[in-house]
């Protein structure tokens, strides 16, 4: 799950970023209320971890600029314990709330009860074709054949059969998935979508995996034979890594 803090005190901020990436999350960190706004309103998350006490703006002002336009689970931090702050916080649309000084394992488990509140609306079972993905068992078949795939396998099948016939860039693959900055000198995109590619279509006729030249790539049902076969990756670079 893709986790955004909004916290300005360095410690704590580094803190939170250690522990809920040791949870296999993806974390990303503002430091004021502007920048926590912004990437709030421009990224995508499946939580929002959200102080009150902010330069710029505070936490009160973020939390209804992100209602206003998104329904992103919010657990809201305070150092202030007044019943007055709590009673804003909820009723502005905050989710939770949790009073400074915590203990991490009490955040973790508010954090992992927002996370499987938010996930309970969506579907847990992704079919594309004769493809199934098995999202609460981790569990991934096509023709009725289970396919082994590693953690990040699986984690990229799932972002291109959640956003299925959307091409996606080897850019935001990167960021999704990897939670890195995309090098133009690495080819550790074209690596994994070559692998999976061995394991889901390399076997059937119906391919599903395409690469879309210059573009990225996109995952959805088309006749056998309608891909590329010059086993170049989505940017023309040779499959070798070697930059031209």
């Amino acid at each position: 799950m893709r986790i955004l803090v909004i916290e300005d005190e360095p410690k704590l901020a580094d803190y939170l970023k250690k522990g809920l990436s040791e949870q296999s999350h993806v974390v990303d960190v503002a430091r004021d209320g502007l920048d926590g706004r912004h990437l709030a309103l421009e990224g995508a998350y499946d939580l929002i971890v959200l102080d009150v006490m902010l330069p710029g703006i505070d936490g009160f002002e973020v939390l209804a600029s992100v209602r206003a336009r998104k329904d992103t689970p919010i657990l809201m931090l305070t150092a202030r314990d007044a019943v007055e702050d709590r009673v804003r916080g909820l009723e502005g649309g905050a989710d939770d709330y949790l009073v400074k000084p915590f203990a991490f394992s009490e955040l973790l488990a508010r954090v992992q009860a927002l996370l499987r509140r938010g996930r309970s609306q969506e579907p847990t079972l992704l079919r594309l074709a004769d493809l199934e993905l098995d999202l609460a068992r981790r569990r991934a078949q096509r023709g009725g054949q289970r396919l082994d795939l590693t953690a990040k396998e699986f984690s990229l099948l799932a972002l291109l059969l959640r956003r299925q016939g959307q091409v996606l860039s080897r850019t935001t693959l990167a960021e999704q998935v990897w939670d890195m900055n995309f090098d133009s000198d690495t080819n550790v995109i074209d690596v994994a979508v070559r692998r999976l590619r061995g394991k889901l279509d390399d076997p059937y006729d119906t391919k599903l995996l395409h690469t879309v030249r210059g573009m990225g790539y996109v995952l959805e049902s088309r006749p056998a034979g309608d891909r590329p076969t010059d086993g170049r990756p989505a940017d023309g670079r040779p499959t070798d890594g070697r930059p031209t």
